[in-house]
């Protein structure tokens, strides 16, 4: 996808999210994407992938700490949000420096043809 085709959508997610502003509706997966890309992905992409996904494993870390304390009683939701929220940051700039669509990918895997069968435990 070229620029001029998301601007229209990273553009609008931008102000929204440079004057902190709240969104009034629910963010789809590709805007979110798309709003990682525009703002991160020079940078990210000159870090390229391995460093990239160094930065996404601590970031995994981190929530998992967070995870931690809420399992020990010493829930700090805020800082368990945020933790979420960098993972999945995290996890749509690897996937921008990878050419990969996360909704296309998801949808794939999980919607198509019913998805995968079983779980883990």
């Amino acid at each position: 996808m070229d620029a001029s085709a998301r601007a229209p959508i990273a553009g609008a997610l931008l102000l929204d999210f440079a004057s902190r502003a709240p969104i009034d509706r629910t963010m789809t997966l590709h805007e979110l994407q798309q709003l990682i890309r525009a703002k991160y992905f020079a940078t990210d992409n000159a870090r390229g992938a391995p460093g990239t996904y160094l930065w996404f494993v601590e970031e995994v870390g981190e929530l998992a700490h967070a995870i931690a304390n809420r399992e020990r009683g010493k829930l700090d939701q805020a800082n368990l949000e945020e933790e979420f929220a960098d993972v999945i940051a995290w996890l749509a700039t690897l996937a921008n420096i990878c050419e990969v669509d996360l909704t296309k990918a998801i949808a794939d895997k999980y919607i198509k043809d019913g998805g995968p069968e079983g779980f883990k435990v």
